[in-house]
């Protein structure tokens, strides 16, 4: 029998997974999810490494060292954190090969301080590739205002790029001109474009929490029927407007000189609301050209019982835009609530980079 997981890949899904830690490259249990589940990549964040850090115990050896030679915490933290994603970047190379660079990809996310420092995220962004070392490194870069001309700057040296913290389909569009950008600079630059992906990480879950929180003290009838349909309507919006901004006369003519399409990649898409489906940011956004970054949780949950059905955006949108303009009806605006989340997702981020500083600190404390 096929295996949703493969069922969703046979739709156009790539699966990527939304974790990575050294325990996790050195058990097997990474190839274990490319043969049996159907992953093709890995997403990090700084987030997902305080927790790596915090609960593996493969890290130790490493951290005694660079408290020996003398590391900064934040050398130590950039030195484990690359190390990882070079070794997990090899696990995939041959996805990568097969796949001629649009899979087997492994992201790394330039430090959340630097969200508003488009200077200071380039630097970082080349540092961080050429660290890294490996083709299929993607760099991290979050779509606030200062970092759209981060992106272009970074796809312009030649680097593919995982725009992250996308929630609005303003933001949205802008990224993608962005991409754009970046792809014209890199032809002049002589890149060749069709070794350059992007992928535009647009956050679904976040989206439907904040929302439903608002309709429900509401509290009216007509309210709590909306609830839970803001998210899978804003994202696929945002496919809609991929498949726009990619028929125009500036795309085509890039993709005449190989340049890839920037694909829309589903992030934050483990439910948040136990009332709901598992699966339900998933399968509600199955469709040709796209990612699903998923936590293990709910990659297991699509393994196990997602109701995969085809594709589950086209012939939506109609729909999607009636159901945003019931909530904008209602008083609740859909700007204010994606700008607020770009805002609280940063912050976000840098609570967990502090997290991660602060366990790594204490981790090269103990050895000196």
């Amino acid at each position: 029998m096929t295996s949703p997981t493969q069922e969703l890949s046979n739709v156009g899904v790539s699966i990527w997974l939304d974790d990575l830690s050294r325990d996790r490259i050195r058990s097997g249990s990474l190839e274990s999810l490319i043969e049996n589940r159907n992953v093709v990549g890995v997403t990090t964040n700084p987030t997902i490494f305080a927790t790596a850090l915090a609960t593996g115990q493969s890290y130790g050896e490493q951290i005694a060292e660079l408290a020996k030679d003398g590391a900064t915490v934040t050398e130590a933290v950039f030195a484990a954190t690359t190390d990882d994603v070079a070794a997990a970047c090899d696990i995939f190379r041959p996805i990568y090969d097969r796949t001629n660079g649009q899979d087997g990809r492994v992201s790394i996310e330039v430090e959340p301080t630097l969200a508003f420092d488009a200077a200071a995220t380039i630097a970082q962004a080349k540092e961080l590739h050429a660290r890294v070392g490996r083709e299929n490194v993607m760099i991290k870069i979050p779509a606030t205002l200062e970092g759209l001309g981060a992106i272009s700057a970074v796809l312009a040296e030649g680097i593919s790029v995982n725009v992250t913290l996308i929630f609005s389909l303003e933001r949205h569009g802008q990224v993608i001109d962005a991409y754009l950008d970046g792809l014209e600079k890199a032809a002049a630059n002589g890149h060749d474009l069709s070794t350059i992906h992007s992928v535009a990480s647009f956050f679904v879950s976040r989206v439907d929490t904040e929302v439903d929180k608002r309709l429900t003290a509401l509290g009216t009838d007509d309210a709590l029927a909306l609830k839970s349909t803001a998210a899978i309507a804003n994202a696929r919006l945002a496919y809609e407007l991929f498949e726009q901004k990619f028929s125009t006369e500036r795309a085509t003519a890039l993709i005449a000189k190989g340049a890839n399409r920037q694909r829309p990649l589903w992030a934050s898409t483990g439910v948040k609301d136990p009332a709901l489906p598992d699966t339900l940011y998933v399968t509600e956004l199955a469709v040709d050209d796209t990612v699903n970054t998923m936590p293990e949780k709910t990659l297991e949950a699509t393994f196990d019982h997602g109701p995969v059905h085809g594709d589950a955006v086209h012939g939506t949108y109609d729909e999607a835009r009636a159901q945003l303009a019931a909530i904008e009806a209602l008083g609740i605006s859909i700007d204010e609530v994606t700008a607020l989340l770009e805002r609280e997702g940063v912050d976000k981020f840098i609570v967990s980079w502090n997290e991660l500083l602060d366990i790594v600190t204490a981790a090269m404390d103990a050895t000196r």
